[in-house]
């Protein structure tokens, strides 16, 4: 098991190595489509995660091609969906192109019984669908348009709301491309505000490291 798990910014990633290698000492890697893992000489080991898999290692590059690969401005498709709030985006690198942030009021939930219950319900239900709609709308205005020089479409918020949205069937090219990008987080936001939003790209473009260190108190 790592000792701990970390977030290091792709800008960051080689200045992160390079202290890894000083606190440990000389470093050997491995390479792989998922993951390179860092091995020191006093039995410390960075196992980072790829963004963005597959990776293609580079024999010739450091970490090989991790640093470039990370570091590699891509454009991705982002859909933020909770109940009642939703945004939508387009970036080039951490950069936001084309944004659309709204929502719908969905009512929360209630403890009253019987045929009340059964109404609120029914109602509940049909201000989720209008929101779920309406998130879609802004989806295909937003982020379908550039669905053919996407590099990958990142969900965030609630997966059951996010999945209402992509299975319209305007954004069926944006629900493959969110199949594709497996390997990137679904990323836990609050409701979907625009600032929201514009944090995505520090949390899908970060590289998660699981690092373990030799006890040396041992």
């Amino acid at each position: 098991m790592p000792d701990r798990v970390l977030t290091v910014p792709p800008e960051r990633l080689a200045a992160w190595l390079a202290g890894f290698t000083q606190r440990h000492g000389a470093t050997t890697h491995r390479a792989g489509p998922d993951a390179v893992v860092v091995e020191a000489a006093d039995g410390a080991v960075a196992s980072c995660a790829v963004p963005f898999p597959p990776l293609l290692p580079e024999d010739a590059e450091p970490y090989g091609g991790l640093l470039v690969h990370a570091a590699r401005e891509r454009r991705v498709g982002v859909l933020l969906v909770r109940r009642g709030g939703y945004a939508a985006g387009v970036f080039h690198g951490a950069t936001l192109v084309a944004s659309k942030v709204g929502s719908r009021h969905v009512q929360g939930r209630t403890a009253a019984g019987g045929q009340s219950q059964q109404r609120f319900a029914r109602r509940r239900e049909k201000q989720a669908r209008e929101a779920f709609e309406a998130a879609a709308d802004v989806a295909a205005r937003i982020i379908l348009p550039h669905a053919a020089e996407l590099d990958a479409v990142v969900t965030g918020g609630d997966r059951a709301a996010v999945d209402h949205v992509l299975a319209d069937r305007r954004l069926t090219a944006l629900a493959a491309l969110r199949d594709r990008s497996a390997g990137l987080p679904h990323l836990a936001v609050p409701d979907p505000k625009q600032s929201v939003l514009e944090a995505a790209p520090a949390a899908y473009r970060a590289i998660r490291i699981s690092l373990s260190e030799p006890d040396v108190t041992a």
